[in-house]
Formats: structure tokens, sequence, C-alpha cells
């Protein structure tokens, strides 16, 4: 009998907390860089990642399937 009231009562409580919380936007809006006349790479990884560039080279090819280093003026990259 006590049993009964402890599962009925975790059950409930189970429910109630799934009522109450949300599911996560990840961590917000995707953010766009659009390749000026001169960048590379190198030059926007070294900008906006700290430490080592070459790990926001690898993030950057990767977030935009892009095959190797070549980028071209007034392309949209997003940003990982």
């Amino acid at each position: 009998m006590f049993g009964r009231i402890i599962l009925i009562a975790l059950v409930a409580m189970f429910f109630g907390w799934s009522l109450l919380t949300r599911t996560s936007d990840g961590a917000g809006r995707t953010q766009l860089y659009v390749v000026h006349p001169g960048d590379t790479l190198w030059s926007i990884a070294a900008a906006g990642y700290a430490g080592d560039p070459r790990e926001g080279i690898w993030k950057l090819q990767h977030r935009n399937n892009l095959a190797g280093t070549t980028i071209t003026p007034g392309e949209r990259l997003v940003l990982p």
C-alpha cells in the first residue's frame, strides 16, 4: 500500500516536471559571416577564436562543408 502511494507520487512528480520544462533553443541564433576581399579562413579563425586558429579553421570547414580552405568574397559562412 505504501509502495503504491510512493509510486503514484513519483509518477505525478514526473508528469508535473515534464509539463513545466521546455525544450532548449540551443545556443541562440545562427551567426553568419560575409567574407570580405582579403579574408582567409586563418584570419577569420584568428579573429573569432581564442587559442590556436587551426582548430577554428577546422570548425569553420566542417560547419560549412568546405572541401578546402578556398573562400570567395561575398560567401556567407556559418560560424560554429
